[in-house]
């Protein structure tokens, strides 16, 4: 089986899987099941790539072992949040629910099907790098596995960080600003973005591999300009205001860097 049969396999069960999951989310009344099975959902497409593409074992081996461990991690941590707030609706789907008043059947199951779709295109760089059948490793792949490594270790100690300081009842209205939120207001979206860097890197000498950069490049896009940054920003100024304000004025919104002094 070559590449292109493979995507269409890989879009076919994306849509299908988020048809039952839009009934899930229609049962429980909360769309946010969607972002837990957007996460998890990469297990099966790692392993059907795995099996049905005659690769090099030892390189797919190794994509497939941290696509499992990058998508498990995630996916039990979006699961956590989901239970801890649920029957609770996140804030995003909330104002997306108040804004199609009356058809919210119709524009989640539509909803659900978009995520479908960028679930296999961002899925791209596991796919083509399946197909790689070069035995010896070059900079690409050492680089890749670098990337991967800061980016899962980033990604856990940001989200470990924010969980900490919410379990606090005295930061109740507070903004968390320690550790990697002292130099990024999203640190666990950059690193995210970095996995994809990283996926693209490894996948990169692969037969059309230069393809999967558009992996990133929609991961980037998705966070920074549509339901990442711009959503979780509303809901923070909302919550915390002012102190979310000042916090803004002060640190890099993606980028982590050094923050910016007050102006007194």
């Amino acid at each position: 089986m070559n590449q292109l049969p493979l995507f269409f396999i890989t879009l076919l069960f994306c849509c299908l899987l988020m048809v039952a999951v839009w009934k899930v989310a229609l049962r429980i009344k909360n769309a946010g099941i969607v972002d837990i099975a957007w996460a998890f959902a990469f297990v099966p497409l790692a392993l059907l790539y795995r099996f049905l593409v005659d690769g090099e074992p030892v390189r797919q081996n190794l994509i497939t072992l941290m696509v499992l461990a990058w998508s498990l991690r995630l996916g039990i941590h979006l699961w956590k949040g989901f239970r801890s707030q649920h029957p609770a609706e996140d804030g995003r789907y909330q104002e997306l629910r108040r804004g199609v008043s009356g058809h919210e059947g119709f524009f989640f199951f539509w909803y659900f099907q978009a995520q479908g779709v960028l679930l296999a295109l961002v899925s791209l760089p596991i796919l083509l790098s399946s197909f790689d059948s070069r035995i010896e490793l070059c900079f690409s792949d050492v680089l890749g596995f670098l990337i991967w490594l800061v980016a899962m270790g980033g990604e856990a100690l940001a989200d470990h960080q924010l969980a900490v300081f919410k379990r606090n009842p005295s930061n109740q209205g507070k903004v968390c600003s320690s550790g990697l939120w002292h130099y990024s207001r999203h640190p666990n979206y950059f690193f995210e973005f970095l996995i994809w860097i990283a996926f693209f890197f490894y996948a990169f000498p692969a037969p059309w591999g230069l393809l999967s950069i558009l992996s990133p490049a929609l991961m980037l896009g998705i966070l920074l300009g549509v339901t990442g940054i711009p959503y979780a920003e509303e809901q923070a100024l909302r919550s915390r205001g002012e102190a979310y304000r000042a916090y803004q004025r002060t640190t890099s919104a993606f980028f982590p860097w050094f923050p910016k002094r007050p102006i007194s």
